[in-house]
């Protein structure tokens, strides 16, 4: 499995009103880790033919997180059939291990430029299975 990850600090841009990573926060790097794992491993070519869009999200916030912990966000591609894959991220605590989020998304691969759903081609499936 083609998994990817990166590490961040919480800033206080990312608190919410109880001094918590705000939930809409968690969202956007489920999004950002995703864009970047597919920027980093699919070649020109692919990221000109076609794009990806949510379906769904399902999030399970486990442990709150604070300024200035550190996160370790990893994701990788659970599965894939049709023009569907369901792509998994979770998040640790840096230093305890905790796990505080996991986040299981259903995307659709689409033509770039007629955003047809398209099967997902093994190209594709080879770089990220």
């Amino acid at each position: 499995m083609n998994g990817f990850k990166k590490k961040i600090i919480v800033s206080k841009d990312d608190l919410d009103d109880l001094n918590h990573v705000n939930n809409v926060r968690y969202v956007q790097w489920i999004q950002d880790i995703s864009k970047e794992h597919w920027q980093a491993e699919a070649s020109q070519q692919m990221q000109e033919e076609v794009i990806w869009v949510v379906l769904s999200h399902h999030i399970e916030y486990k442990n709150a997180a604070v300024l200035n912990d550190p996160i370790l966000i990893s994701t990788y591609i659970a599965s894939s059939s049709g023009a569907k894959s369901i792509r998994v991220v979770e998040m640790y605590h840096g230093k305890t291990n905790k796990l505080l989020v996991k986040a299981s998304t259903e995307w659709c691969l689409l033509h770039s430029k007629t955003y047809r759903p398209l099967r997902i081609p093994e190209e594709i499936k080879d770089v990220f299975l």
